[in-house]
């Protein structure tokens, strides 16, 4: 029985003929040629030919959200998983390899075969387990970041987590810039802020992770990961997308690297925002970020500072939570419609994270779009509170409270003047 992945594309060109081009796409990125092999030769590599599934053309004036101009068409190909191992870099290259070159086309979407999404554990922890580590199961999450981190010594990384963990976040990330470097070496910075975690815990009494960024060469992440781990790390930052899907894969599924991974998108700007060029956002830091392990994955928010666009944001947060990676819609070979098959895995699911500018104003809008499971990740917005970083994180908090109490945030802020002061910095989006 052959297993299918299925490739979905956006082709822009005003004059071409898209079945036409569907059909050099399946067979080019597959068996190469077909209508000039002879027929036993046909029969034998069959299993091997890529299927047109669908090509639906929109002409000129049809574009979505204004990012579609021209004429284009939106062209579904099934990948028999026989030709490409069981590794993501495997399915992209087959899928969009050579195909990324050839003028104006865009990878939408992305649908795994049971079979081989079946080889990946997915997230460790996922939402529930993030939460169960916590000991929060009935809000929004916190995150803060370092406001700095370069040039500064282990005593300057202790202050500043101890600010912000006082605050009352759930969750404080290193910096992506943040790189081993002899001033905050990884073993050290670690003891150093562990250390004024649990200082900041005696006053409020929370748990608290700490996401430090696992950096260096490719073969030695693991042993980083694990000294740092050996070292008190309860959680790591990882930037996928410089090392690869299957790196953090690997990370993910080593049983003694037994923490959450926090998915940082550096570099995604290059692959996804042309509405011609690249990946989509949804399978960029969406499918594929969950597939290969991120307990946590951060992306740019439809609000702050680097805005992605609303739509964008709901289809990454439709790959990360919902209960099943994909639906039912999986393909099945014209030989198969008799054949049992079973569900694709049911992976745990990954905290949305919309990140850049949030300030405690936003919140409303964050859990609006986002619902209850998400991230509520901000740096300036701690840091830049005019009461002080710890006053930062208490605004936070009483944003997420008002929120979840169906109140307004000026009104929740009269008799809180953190809150208060948030808003007459920022404002609020009530």
């Amino acid at each position: 029985m052959s297993d299918y992945c299925v490739a979905t594309y956006r082709c822009f060109d005003e004059n071409a003929n898209f079945h036409k081009k569907a059909q050099s796409i399946a067979v080019g990125l597959t068996v190469g040629s077909w209508t000039e092999l002879p027929a036993a030769q046909q029969k034998q590599m069959e299993k091997h030919l890529g299927r047109v599934l669908s090509v639906e053309v929109s002409e000129p004036g049809a574009g979505q959200d204004g990012n579609a101009a021209g004429r284009y068409a939106d062209i579904r190909i099934a990948y028999p998983d026989v030709n490409f191992s069981a590794d993501i870099p495997a399915l992209l290259v087959t899928v969009f390899g050579k195909l990324s070159m050839d003028g104006a086309i865009k990878l939408i979407d992305l649908q795994f075969s049971p079979a081989f999404a079946s080889g990946f554990g997915g997230p460790k922890f996922g939402i529930a387990g993030v939460r169960d580590l916590l000991g929060v199961h009935d809000r929004p999450l916190l995150m803060s970041i370092f406001k700095s981190v370069v040039g500064h010594d282990l005593d300057e990384l202790g202050r500043q987590f101890y600010g912000q963990a006082a605050g009352g976040v759930d969750l404080i990330k290193d910096d992506e810039i943040l790189f081993e470097n002899p001033l905050t070496p990884i073993e050290k910075r670690v003891e150093t802020c562990m250390a004024a975690a649990r200082r900041a815990r005696e006053t409020t009494g929370q748990q608290l992770l700490y996401a430090v960024n696992v950096t260096g060469p490719a073969s030695k992440l693991a042993e980083q990961a694990k000294k740092a781990i050996g070292a008190g790390a309860n959680a790591l930052l990882f930037n996928v997308l410089a090392y690869g899907f299957d790196t953090m894969r690997e990370l993910a599924a080593d049983p003694d690297i037994n923490v959450p991974i926090a998915a940082h998108p550096a570099l995604a700007g290059a692959l996804y925002p042309s509405p011609h060029y690249g990946i989509a956002a949804s399978v960029l830091l969406g499918k594929l970020m969950r597939l290969s392990g991120a307990d946590l994955v951060l992306f740019p928010s439809p609000y702050g500072s680097v805005v992605m666009p609303k739509a964008e944001n709901m289809a990454i947060r439709h790959a990360l939570v919902t209960e099943q990676l994909d639906g039912d819609y999986l393909y099945r070979a014209p030989d198969d419609a008799g054949a049992p098959r079973g569900p694709a895995p049911q992976l745990r699911t990954s905290f949305p994270v919309p990140s850049a500018g949030i300030h405690p104003g936003l919140v409303p809008w964050i859990i609006r779009d986002f619902g209850q499971d998400v991230v509520v990740n901000a740096g300036g917005g701690i840091h830049g509170h005019p009461l002080g970083t710890a006053a930062g994180g208490q605004a936070f908090r009483q944003a997420i409270d008002a929120v979840l109490e169906g109140r307004t945030l000026s009104a929740y802020a009269e008799t809180r003047p953190e809150l208060r002061a948030a808003i007459e910095r920022w404002g609020a989006k009530e």
